[in-house]
């Protein structure tokens, strides 16, 4: 049996305010076409398929359509809930929609009872577990003492493990959506681990033939038996130069068989441009980028007016901008320093300066403020 492992489709994303509907359509659309050309036969998709809780009829819709896709290029398909998913919402219908191959695993209770799939050496037994929280799980699964993730993780892959020993010789997946030790983290993911406390040890995991893990956006390898297929675009300028993928994993009579990566294509890169606005609007090295989407650090000395404005009339899809020039800290002296031996006027009038891109005072600000500072002179004495 061959399974497409995915994760983290985040349907409904934005980056940096630009929708990304279209991007999340084209990639997860595609998967159908791998289904087809690796012969893959069943899809799971381990956590936070939607971005948000309540997602919109949009992002539904291109869900919707997706699924759809790959139920028709002839795979089935498993999905549970993130921690950015309502399970109870994408729990909606799932006996109904099981017919059509579409096995949503979005309930607690039910966590131990599996998607059986069959090939010619017989059974798979699929399990999917929806995101743990842990002051909610420990009721669910009657376990109250249960306080961290690992905690509640662990009673329900005892759940699993007791299961599996009533089905002698059913190889066997789980799916499941944590931070699990050993994984590296990227700045897009909503933190389920405060202070360690949800840092679960891969060994929770044990007596499964594959674990299809879910949470972390970076694809990367625990053990052999335990990876994260990691989101199928970047969703933050610190995922610009991962590659993102999934995994293709065959089973054969005795479980695991062997595990390869496939790569994903990449509908619109990320890029960081540095420089000054000038350089990034002139520069001809830039133009293989112009179509990306751009996350600007302006080095200007003085903040340009309206860069963004500027910058977008060649690189449409920039969305995100950043000055690290004129910071006036850069001679590596502490404020105090730069301070010493100056005037209340100076230090108000280079104040004045630099909320104004740089625009000076005139002589009548400079009046103006002159007359200020001696009348909270005066009022400061009378105290």
């Amino acid at each position: 049996m061959r399974l497409l492992h995915t994760s983290d489709w985040h349907i409904g994303r934005s980056l940096h305010g630009a929708d990304l509907l279209r991007e999340q359509e084209s990639v997860l659309s595609g998967l159908a076409d791998v289904v087809v050309a690796e012969s893959v036969d069943v899809v799971v998709v381990a956590g936070d398929v939607y971005d948000r809780a309540v997602p919109s009829a949009d992002a539904s819709g291109v869900l919707d359509r997706v699924v759809g896709r790959l139920l028709r290029a002839g795979a089935a398909v498993v999905l549970t809930p993130g921690n950015h998913d309502s399970a109870r919402r994408l729990g909606t219908f799932s006996g109904l929609l099981s017919a059509a191959g579409l096995h949503v695993r979005a309930a607690t209770a039910g966590l131990d009872e599996p998607v059986l799939l069959r090939d010619e050496h017989g059974e798979v037994a699929v399990y999917g577990l929806p995101y743990l929280e842990p002051e909610l799980a420990r009721h669910e699964l009657g376990v109250p003492g249960a306080r961290s993730h690992e905690a509640v993780l662990a009673e329900a892959m005892e759940r699993v493990r007791r299961d599996l020993f009533l089905r002698p010789g059913v190889r066997s997946v789980v799916l499941a959506h944590a931070f699990v030790g050993g994984g590296v983290p990227s700045e897009s993911e909503r933190d389920i681990c405060v202070g360690g406390v949800d840092l679960v040890p891969a060994a929770v995991f044990d007596g499964v033939d594959y674990v299809a893990l879910g949470h972390l956006h970076r694809p990367q390898t625990i053990t052999p038996r335990l990876r994260y297929s990691g989101s199928p675009l970047a969703y933050s300028f610190g995922e610009a130069r991962q590659e993102k993928q999934v995994w293709l994993v065959d089973l054969d009579a005795t479980g695991l068989a062997g595990v390869r990566p496939l790569p994903l294509p990449t509908p619109r890169p990320l890029t960081v441009l540095t420089g000054t606005l000038d350089d990034l609007l002139a520069d001809p090295a830039h133009t293989g980028v112009e179509e990306h989407f751009v996350s600007a650090r302006l080095t200007d000395d003085v903040r340009p007016p309206d860069p963004m404005r500027q910058l977008q009339t060649r690189f449409p899809h920039c969305v995100h901008l950043e000055w690290t020039g004129g910071t006036g800290g850069g001679d590596g002296r502490s404020y105090q320093e730069r301070l010493r031996g100056r005037s209340d006027l100076e230090v108000a009038g280079e104040f004045v300066t630099h909320v104004r891109n740089g625009i000076a005072m005139s002589d009548a600000e400079r009046e103006l403020l002159v007359r200020a500072l001696g009348a909270a002179g005066r009022e400061e004495l009378t105290r």
